[in-house]
């Protein structure tokens, strides 16, 4: 279907980009053969790795690429769960790690100018030393701008603030063709043609490289809390955020998290949680514009949550609590990556979340295998991971590896039809990638999918810009 890199290839390419910025050994193309996804059997080595500084040299790599038949993947800071930056096909890895500038932050116009391969915590950085916020996190900070957008990621902030899609204005993208367009703008609105950036962001580098993004900012908050509120079961703990929402109580971050994962995280970290009962928790963290705004908010939410039969409130109130509870909540995943397979990315409405958990419970207990479930309250977004181990009175219990495998594909199985019945899609912020694509067609129409598949080959008839993702 493709050619392979021969070595006339890779002296256009030294051309190109020189010689200190390929790599062709094997071993030193060892970290570019795969993403977070827990499991091996997807990762694929490139022919050659490719640290290009410029959207210039992207376009001649593209050209070299198209005449040649080679297929290219992107490849940013490669913490994505679903295998959407592994060269399925080999061929070129074209890493955006160099292109690492944040080139503006324009305190007048409140947006930023940023290289693709600028990592999260860095643009964090820049902009918080202007005063001004970029709202959207979706968690993994060591992520990389282009990569986020590709995705469209979100995180917990999303109920309030959004996701990546609503804070991108303009791009710069390099086309199959290398072509070099730059739709959109430091604009608040336009409805100038079809909205080409919109159609870039989600699509996982299959439509074209992302190069540079100006991103809309917003003024800081002026202070946060966090509150911590312990339930007996999950119904009673979802009950209360349309509760919350219905009275215009709009919290920044809302998620639920399953007591024997913080347990298991806070022994992990050696820290304390700072609450002794409940069997689920909603972290719920508020913003305001002063310290007495945000205590009549947490009074109300307090009362609010008692009426729908909190167990207490518990509030982190200065930042040293706040720490302490935020630390725990963002190790959970590395506390038992140990024994996580996948993790799922099912979104569905809001009102459906409890009723989807009890599904996986089901699953889990009947399976016999351990579903740690938590997510975003107020958006959907239900995360299940899928664990090689069972959970019994406190302690983790392996699964050998003839066991999970087969458990693995009969849980994504019956997850994915609850999502559906539900009214669901199978990712809310993670994107399709590999490990997702037989699952496409359980949320999308027929002709839906035929349209995307129109999209790609109109920009890539050749097909070599990330094959292999989204569909076949």
């Amino acid at each position: 279907m493709y050619n392979t890199v021969n070595q006339d290839i890779l002296d256009e390419l030294e051309g190109i980009v020189g010689k200190e910025n390929m790599l062709v050994d094997q071993e030193e193309m060892i970290d570019y053969s795969h993403d977070e996804f827990s499991l091996s059997d997807i990762s694929k080595f490139p022919e050659v790795v490719i640290k290009s500084g410029t959207a210039e040299e992207i376009a001649e790599i593209l050209k070299l690429a198209n005449r040649e038949n080679v297929p290219v993947t992107p490849r940013g800071g490669a913490s994505g769960l679903c295998g959407g930056c592994v060269p399925s096909f080999g061929g070129i890895l074209l890493s955006l790690e160099k292109m690492n500038r944040v080139l503006e932050v324009d305190i007048a116009n409140q947006m930023a100018v940023v290289e693709a391969g600028v990592r999260l915590m860095d643009f964090y950085e820049a902009v918080e030393e202007t005063g001004l916020f970029f709202p959207p996190h979706p968690g993994e900070e060591s992520a990389m701008v282009g990569g986020v957008i590709a995705t469209n990621a979100g995180g917990a902030r999303a109920v309030k603030y959004g996701v990546i899609r609503n804070y991108i204005r303009g791009l710069e993208v390099v086309l199959p063709s290398g072509k070099i367009i730059q739709p959109g703008g430091k604009l608040m609105k336009t409805s100038t043609g079809y909205n080409l950036v919109n159609l870039f962001i989600g699509s996982e580098g299959t439509l074209g490289v992302i190069t540079k993004a100006i991103i809309q900012l917003m003024p800081a908050p002026e202070v946060m809390r966090s509150l911590i509120i312990p339930y007996d079961n999950l119904e009673k703990a979802i009950e209360t955020v349309p509760y919350l929402i219905h009275r215009k109580i709009l919290p920044l971050a809302v998620e639920f998290v399953p007591r024997e994962v913080i347990e298991i995280t806070a022994k992990f970290l050696r820290k304390q949680w700072p609450v002794s009962v409940g069997e689920t928790f909603l972290l719920i963290i508020i913003d305001a514009a002063s310290e007495d705004e945000l205590d009549k908010m947490s009074e109300i939410i307090a009362e609010f949550c008692m009426e729908k039969e909190a167990l207490d409130v518990f509030v982190a109130d200065n930042p040293k609590k706040q720490e302490q509870v935020l630390e725990i909540r963002s190790k959970v995943y590395e506390a038992i990556k140990a024994y996580t397979l996948e993790i799922l990315d099912i979104v569905v409405p809001r009102a459906e979340i409890a009723h989807h958990v009890k599904r996986v419970h089901e699953v889990s207990e009947d399976l016999q295998i351990w579903l740690p479930t938590f997510g975003h309250a107020a958006d959907g977004n239900v995360h299940t991971h899928i664990m090689k181990a069972r959970y019994e009175n406190g302690t983790i219990i392996p699964l050998p590896e003839e066991e999970w495998k087969d458990k693995l594909a009969k849980v994504r199985e019956e997850l994915y039809r609850d999502c559906r019945m539900r009214g669901g899609k199978i990712s809310g912020e993670h994107g399709i990638g590999i490990i997702k694509k037989p699952y496409l067609s359980y949320v999308l129409s027929e002709e839906e999918i035929s349209l995307m598949r129109g999209i790609k080959d109109h920009f890539d008839p050749n097909r070599i810009l990330n094959p292999g993702k989204i569909f076949d």
